[in-house]
């Protein structure tokens, strides 16, 4: 899969393609079922996949940007951080990802200077999977009506997708984030076709498990504006092998933490592994992140969770 970053980065032998449009946080079921759309049309007019994503995600970019406002709103999380939307998107078979950044110049463009600047003079889309209720554009002015109207104008074609729906229910990105925040794994599972894990690359922290006792691997999660948050019974997976142990998302509120971090303690567990990248996938949460009045207390607290996630993985009779 092709990576191209920015509409001026698009080379002449890169134009003309089948396209679809979207933030593809989690690439859960209602995405994948867009993309088999998107890559049977591909298919029957032989020409490239497409999907165009942004960064920032525009509600991100609203946030910020409405940060000093009274009405201002909190950032959304992420299901997935960017590198691992990517990843999942390769895995769909997408020729290429168009990703966008997502700025005031780009959202101050009309329904129609989108269509015309990044779909036709940029990309030179000959096709259009978009769905029904669609929006986009300065103000959110661009409707699927405007997409076809332009599509007649320009040459291309325009298909709307189906809502996907699991149990007669919709399944989007905002279901999925709630069911994390209740840690129901099973259903995220469910509406994401997979299980739901968090990757990255372990980095060295401040060393405060190694002294308390419980060294941990950790992960940074920049970038992720993280659903979960707590202690959580894991497994991560290295070198192809999975290993069981108990994590922890949040700040660390008990030594004043700031920045968002993934900590792993693994079970039965002494090898150096800084630099690797992981996966970590989650099971069951214990219980919520705290801030102790002391270390020991938090060391105490700590014991409690591993004893926790080792009667989870043993062997039940």
């Amino acid at each position: 899969m092709e990576l191209i970053r920015g509409q001026y980065n698009i080379r002449k032998n890169q134009r003309g393609c089948v396209a679809t449009i979207g933030n593809f946080d989690g690439v859960h079921l209602g995405h994948q079922a867009v993309i088999r759309q998107l890559l049977d049309k591909s298919q029957k007019l032989q020409l490239p996949s497409v999907a165009m994503v942004f960064e920032p995600q525009p509600a991100e970019f609203f946030c910020r940007a409405n940060t000093s406002k009274a009405n201002s709103r909190v950032t959304p999380p992420r299901i997935s951080r960017f590198r691992e939307k990517l990843r999942l998107l390769e895995t769909q078979k997408i020729d290429k990802v168009l990703c966008l950044r997502f700025d005031q110049a780009l959202s101050q463009l009309s329904g129609e200077q989108f269509i015309e600047e990044i779909l036709v003079n940029g990309l030179g889309v000959q096709h259009m999977i978009v769905g029904d209720d669609f929006r986009y554009g300065h103000k959110r002015s661009g409707d699927f009506a405007l997409m076809q109207s332009q599509g007649v104008k320009h040459g291309f074609g325009v298909t709307p997708t189906n809502t996907f729906l699991l149990d007669n229910q919709r399944v989007s990105s905002t279901r999925i984030r709630a069911a994390l925040a209740y840690a129901q794994f099973d259903l995220v599972e469910t509406l994401l076709g997979r299980p739901y894990c968090i990757a990255g690359k372990v980095c060295y922290g401040q060393q405060l498990g190694r002294t308390l006792g419980v060294p941990t691997a950790n992960i940074g999660i920049a970038g992720l504006q993280p659903t979960l948050k707590g202690v959580y019974i894991v497994e991560l997976q290295l070198n192809g092998q999975w290993l069981a142990g108990v994590a922890n998302i949040g700040t660390r509120p008990t030594v004043e933490g700031q920045n968002p971090l993934l900590e792993v303690h693994l079970f039965d567990f002494n090898q150096t592994i800084y630099g690797e990248f992981v996966t970590v996938r989650f099971h069951q949460k214990i219980r919520d992140e705290e801030k102790f009045n002391s270390l020991p207390e938090l060391k105490t607290a700590m014991e409690r969770d591993l004893d926790i996630g080792r009667r989870y993985f043993k062997p039940k009779d």
